[in-house]
């Protein structure tokens, strides 16, 4: 007979393996309840949640900048010309990008106008086993310019509305900036004292294992945006000097493009290539645009492979099917912003969770399974 759990009185009650299971079948239910309340909460907040999270980002590539000089002058002068700093790349960053394409526009109309020429004269003359003339293809960019026009006409109100909508869009997101330096100044300036006053507000015995874990899921969260700050820049790099062997026109904003493409895990990198290869077909050629692909991404292979294990460490590695599911859930939940928060968010609650259980000794191998045992019971 199964073993049963015995009550006060020393009746049997149920079994013992009910009520393990079932005792962890509630707190599974528990924490399943726990993480929806925080995922409702958050996207009732999502604004809030986005500025803190931005914060966040900033404090963790500024704070060893703003720690080494804390050496030498007080903090919060530290923490401002840390801030000023950051502002003046970002803007001189900028700014190179738009004298770029400023001075190489014309250039640029020009190759692209005598690619669409050879682009056009390969579909009339090219091996493919159908053709297309310069009228027929003149026609169909026609017949798709009028379409348009006669959309905007018969929709011009909601268009209208739309651009109204996309202002207001524009001031919340000067919004969530201000927010967000506001958040970061504290967290750069005061944020230990701001921690210890939390951990204080928590029962004594709970205060070193809560600031144990605190501290992996910031230092796997730091170590992510670091890392993929440094990644992204020598990405950007790497790329730039490719396009500017190659004589490729809009390197500079092209490269911008590859950086803000490597915050984007699977996807941004891909997406980057596609057009840096478009620019490059267009202003010069089939043979280019092929060499800017497999250059970008033996950039890419070079990135997965020797940058990120070097810079990042093993305190972010996650199996390449966990982030796979993970950009596609954030993606499908909260779009684009979700797909670049979700693997720092993924990678910190496994910090976490690796801080706070204590799990048993792992297996070097499986364990062997008899089919036929298994098919006689």
């Amino acid at each position: 007979m199964p073993e049963r759990a015995v009550s006060s009185r020393g009746q049997s009650s149920v079994p013992r393996w009910l009520s393990k299971y079932g005792l962890g079948a509630w707190y599974l239910i528990g924490i399943v309840l726990v993480i929806s309340g925080i995922v409702f909460v958050t996207a009732k907040i999502e604004l809030v949640f986005i500025a803190v999270f931005l914060a966040l980002v900033a404090t963790s590539v500024l704070w060893p900048i703003v720690s080494w000089l804390a050496l030498f002058m007080p903090r919060p002068l530290a923490t401002a010309l840390s801030l000023f700093g950051a502002f003046g790349v970002f803007g001189g960053l900028m700014f190179y990008v738009g004298y770029s394409v400023s001075g190489e526009w014309n250039d640029l109309a020009t190759k692209f106008s005598d690619g669409v020429d050879t682009i056009i004269d390969f579909l009339e003359r090219g091996p493919l086993p159908w053709h297309l003339t310069r009228q027929e293809i003149t026609d169909g960019v026609k017949d798709l310019v009028d379409k348009g026009t006669t959309y905007v006409q018969e929709n011009a109100g909601d268009l209208a509305s739309q651009v109204l909508s996309n202002a207001g869009t524009v001031a919340i997101i000067f919004t969530i900036l201000a927010l967000s330096l506001f958040i970061a100044v504290f967290f750069l300036t005061t944020g230990d004292k701001m921690w210890l006053w939390f951990l204080n507000l928590l029962p004594a015995r709970n205060r070193e294992n809560t600031h144990r874990a605190a501290a992996a899921g910031w230092l796997t969260f730091s170590g992510y945006a670091r890392g993929t700050m440094i990644v992204a820049v020598s990405d950007g790099i790497f790329a730039f000097i490719l396009l500017w062997i190659l004589d490729i026109p809009l390197a500079a904003p092209l490269a911008v493009l590859v950086i803000i493409g490597a915050f984007i895990p699977l996807v941004g990198a891909p997406a980057a290539m596609v057009i840096a290869m478009v620019v490059a077909l267009a202003a010069g050629g089939v043979g280019k645009a092929a060499i800017v692909g497999i250059g970008i991404a033996l950039i890419g292979q070079f990135e997965g492979h020797v940058l990120q294990p070097l810079v990042m460490g093993k305190q972010v590695s996650l199996h390449p099917v966990v982030v796979a599911v993970g950009v596609t859930a954030g993606t499908f939940a909260v779009g684009l912003f979700g797909a670049i928060i979700a693997i720092p968010i993924i990678s910190v609650v496994w910090a976490v969770y690796r801080t706070l259980s204590n799990p048993d000794p792992p297996m070097s191998r499986l364990p062997h399974v008899d089919e036929d045992e298994l098919i006689a019971e």
